[in-house]
């Protein structure tokens, strides 16, 4: 009981000092969204899409790029789907300056998404990439904000978190918390700071200065990168900062993650790559994890009245911290709640993701397995 309630004690401890902290990390004040009165003028920027059997979402996406502006041009990069995606994409295209690639082989050492970036970056020639998830959906006239967003902090790269689906219970369990976690690992303020070493970045939606990107090396130079994202804002970041990463509502995924299997998945393949595949961090994760979120709960339900006025009060914090990710994705108070229900699953998708990589595979990306050395499975 004394170590249940010293548990408790740290993680109302904890909890309090996010929310009085000076960044706030779990506050959604970064906010990007469209701006009628933006130009339009968008011969600066090309847009990159690397598509591996993505026919079912790339219609919508390439269908939202031609509401934004004069001039776009977009790339499109086929990593030899099977599905007919580079067809959808040329009947989706509706006068938009498309060029469609077939994407080669993936050689050694490279990651499948950062193989078919690398291809499409030779056919860039504008100052401005905007490098682009195929299954997402920009709203009208977004790209020209994006621009002048980049534009008007000097900012080498500027990336926004699209708003995910959240419409099965698995998602609205799952998604929020998957946004909240990454606040408290990158705090977007620390990450948006150029005297601070945090960088982080969504790799959905990011729009970045080609010269800037082809000094540092291109995609090479992150080639085995599996959360390349991060990566990449950390070289950026150290190359060319500042950089900016944000939130918006104008920038949506279509990807649907409808069953627990289905989060499972996207989350357990690069979970412990995360952890830099370190059995230590692992263990030290799962400690904080259990002691910050697990065991105010245990707690409240204890019987113990001074165990369980602290572990109540430990998860009412925990709960007004996760609260601005729950309204963002408007959603009823009661799921800030949940917290420590979704922190459980994803320690359990950590762990899962640990196994793979001790049995071999090193990460998963569609349909993709990649063993320790990168090398394709």
């Amino acid at each position: 009981m004394t170590l249940l309630l010293v548990g408790c004690t740290l993680a109302l401890c904890a909890w309090v000092g996010v929310l009085v902290a000076p960044h706030q990390p779990h506050r959604m004040r970064e906010r990007l969204e469209a701006d009628d009165s933006a130009p339009a003028d968008l011969s600066a920027v090309t847009v990159l899409i690397p598509a591996r059997d993505e026919a079912d979402v790339i219609g919508r996406t390439l269908a939202a790029l031609s509401r934004q502006g004069r001039g776009l041009a977009a790339v499109v990069v086929d990593d030899q789907s099977g599905d007919g995606t580079a067809a959808v994409a040329t009947a989706a295209a509706h006068g938009l300056d498309l060029t469609i690639v077939r994407g080669e082989p993936l050689p050694p050492g490279w990651a499948g998404k950062l193989w078919a970036l690398e291809q499409g970056l030779c056919l860039v020639d504008r100052p401005y990439v905007l490098l682009l998830d195929a299954d997402i959906e920009l709203g009208s006239c977004f790209v020209p904000v994006l621009l002048r967003e980049a534009q008007a902090r000097g900012a080498s790269l500027v990336s926004i978190m699209a708003e995910l689906r959240c419409e099965t219970f698995w998602e609205r369990l799952l998604t929020p918390a998957f946004v909240f976690f990454f606040k408290l690992l990158y705090p977007f303020a620390w990450s948006n700071d150029p005297r601070k070493r945090t960088a982080a970045a969504a790799g959905g939606c990011m729009l970045v200065r080609t010269a800037t990107l082809r000094a540092v090396g291109g995609f090479g130079a992150i080639r085995g990168a599996l959360i390349d994202d991060c990566t990449l804002a950390g070289v950026l970041k150290r190359a060319a900062p500042p950089i900016w990463l944000g939130v918006s509502r104008s920038v949506r995924s279509l990807r649907a993650y409808p069953s627990l299997g289905d989060f499972w998945a996207m989350v357990s393949r690069s979970a412990f790559t995360q952890l830099r595949q370190s059995s230590v961090l692992l263990l030290t994760t799962t400690l904080l994890m259990i002691v910050f979120l697990l065991a105010p709960i245990a707690a409240t339900f204890c019987g113990d009245i001074a165990i369980t006025a602290t572990g109540s009060a430990a998860w009412l914090a925990m709960s007004v911290a996760y609260s601005p990710v729950v309204r963002f994705y408007r959603l009823g108070l009661f799921w800030a709640l949940t917290l420590p229900l979704a922190a459980a699953l994803f320690l359990a998708m950590t762990w899962s993701s640990a196994f793979h990589y001790w049995g071999g595979t090193h990460g998963r990306w569609k349909s993709r397995s990649y063993d320790a050395s990168l090398g394709q499975r």
